[in-house]
């Protein structure tokens, strides 16, 4: 009995230990997102992409009816791990748009971008980035022209004119998509596991197209 209480301490310690890690996390968290909200909008050119019906589509129509701009910098069709960020979104994209617009760019041609989406089922609104400067004069190009993935929001400043209000990168492990949240949970965490463009046949419903 001495042995097993002795065990229980432990796990107990170890659990409480846990939960001071997780509130400091929570506390940087909350000071960066505090951070963020302090910076002062900074104007951006009204870019114009190539919409998802292969027309132009200015940035600042991109908003439609909306004061906020969600955009995501994808990597495009060549890359797994912006594609799980993408399916990632697709499953929350209704409650997005309730709040803010939301557009996923990558630097592939409309074609190239409506064939993808319809394979992977995706429902948000894509627009190219082909041609254009966007990735690069917001940050999410390097030097050798390669594209690198991330988030932009905006917002519509005085005048209607667009301003850039925050942004970040994306990276293996961060919370931009549940899978990766989830697997530290597990024994092992990751382990040797990446991510993949199909995993076989798939179970469960198909998703209802959006309206």
């Amino acid at each position: 009995m001495a042995k097993a209480t002795k065990q229980d301490a432990k796990v107990k310690a170890a659990e409480r230990q846990g939960r001071r890690l997780e509130d400091a996390v929570r506390r940087a968290k909350q000071r960066l997102d505090a951070w963020r909200q302090a910076q002062k909008p900074t104007p951006v050119a009204d870019y114009v992409l190539a919409g998802p019906d292969g027309k132009a589509l200015r940035l600042s129509a991109a908003f439609g009816t909306k004061q906020d701009l969600v955009v995501v910098h994808n990597m495009g069709t060549g890359c797994v791990m912006c594609t799980t960020w993408a399916d990632a979104f697709d499953g929350v994209v209704d409650h997005l748009e309730d709040r803010a617009a939301f557009l996923v760019t990558s630097p592939d041609p409309v074609p190239v971008q409506r064939a993808f989406a319809k394979a992977r089922g995706w429902r948000f609104r894509m627009a190219s980035a082909a041609g254009t400067t966007f990735f690069r004069d917001l940050g999410f190009e390097d030097d050798e022209g390669r594209p690198w993935p991330g988030v932009t929001t905006f917002r519509k400043g005085r005048g209607g004119r667009v301003e850039r209000v925050a942004s970040t990168s994306f990276g293996p492990g961060d919370g931009f998509s549940p899978v990766f949240e989830l697997l530290p949970l597990l024994h092992g965490g990751q382990g040797d596991w990446w991510p993949r463009f199909a995993y076989g046949r798939r179970h469960g419903a198909k998703r209802p197209a959006r309206r």
